[in-house]
């Protein structure tokens, strides 16, 4: 993809908001190769980490909607005819990976919306149960806002802080040192709050059955 290439080799407020809405469809663009990059220039004077911030999340919450609108207006069947069609294979999608963030989405309701926008293979693809749900589209954007603007956040605060120690030309190999534990205390954060929510509800609800 010589195109994404040139994209991500010239990192400017336009290209961050189409690169991120791409990652926010079923386009395989890694967030942390446009945000994190970007943000290590900002830390240099070139750019606005802000305004790398804002026009990351507006750009997610874009194609996400395109997502949300395809589960909502087109229906299962042919989300799945796409996922294992040619185009979707090149878009490393297949059906199981939609089955994936389906099930994520229904056994965690609207909060999956947040913090499904942090979890690899499911990031790009919870918008979609969203749509299939009809779920209110107000709920979805702002959901999906706050979700990728704590995720854009992560990543610009990586980027800022690489710029104090690592040069330019290893910034990529650094990128996904740190992502990978990023990722990992990300898994553990979602599932502690998870952890703590069910307990919360198991509680609340004994208590309306008067056992407690």
């Amino acid at each position: 993809m010589n195109w994404l290439s040139t994209l991500l080799g010239n990192l400017n407020y336009g290209t961050i908001f189409l690169l991120m809405l791409l990652e926010s469809t079923v386009i395989p663009v890694p967030s942390e190769f446009v945000v994190s990059p970007a943000a290590y220039h900002a830390a240099g004077g070139n750019l606005n980490v802000f305004l790398v911030i804002l026009f990351a999340t507006l750009g997610a919450d874009c194609g996400a909607t395109i997502n949300y609108l395809a589960g909502y207006y087109l229906g299962r069947p042919i989300i799945y005819r796409f996922a294992n069609s040619k185009w979707g294979k090149m878009c490393l999608l297949n059906q199981h990976k939609v089955e994936k963030s389906e099930k994520f989405f229904y056994q965690h309701g609207m909060v999956a919306t947040i913090t499904g926008r942090l979890i690899p293979g499911i990031r790009h693809l919870i918008s979609i149960p969203a749509g299939l749900s009809k779920m209110k589209y107000w709920q979805f954007l702002l959901y999906t806002t706050l979700g990728a603007g704590l995720w854009n956040c992560i990543l610009a605060g990586l980027g800022w802080y690489l710029h104090a120690i690592v040069p330019e030309d290893k910034l990529t190999d650094k990128i996904m040192e740190y992502g990978e534990y990023i990722k990992v205390i990300i898994m553990a954060l979602v599932a502690i709050a998870f952890i703590y929510f069910l307990v919360k509800w198991y509680i609340n609800r004994r208590k309306k059955l008067g056992l407690d």
